[in-house]
């Protein structure tokens, strides 16, 4: 069993940054590919970003790509989403999401947090 637990979340302006965390526990965070999604108000959870188990992978959806960086830090059991150039359209609930494989894009992630709120004001 693995616990995710994101935080930073909060209301930026657009245009703004905003860096997400998500702590894991619970078993060894080298063996866990991790993923970030969303989900906006009456739309259906999408991807954001995904990160191998090293670091060494990355994959963007292409609505973030070029604003969005996927981090980890192994020695802290944390995974980061730094996001820049906010739009109101980033809204939404962010997840963090722990895999023992490497799921990508794909939604089936074995472990899910409890997400934190990121409100972009025009």
């Amino acid at each position: 069993q693995v616990q995710l637990v994101e935080s930073g979340g909060g209301l930026v302006q657009a245009g703004g940054s905003l860096r997400l965390s998500c702590a894991a526990s619970g078993r060894t965070f080298t063996n866990y590919a991790m993923g970030w999604f969303r989900q906006a108000p009456g739309k259906e959870r999408e991807f954001v970003a995904a990160i191998s188990w090293s670091g060494i992978t990355t994959v963007y959806a292409d609505s973030v790509k070029g604003r969005v960086t996927i981090s980890r830090d192994n020695a802290k059991n944390t995974v980061n989403l730094q996001m820049n150039s906010l739009k109101v359209e980033d809204t939404a609930v962010y997840y963090c999401a722990a895999d023992p494989n490497w799921i990508g894009r794909h939604h089936s992630y074995a472990y899910w947090g409890q997400g934190t709120q990121v409100t972009v004001s025009s």
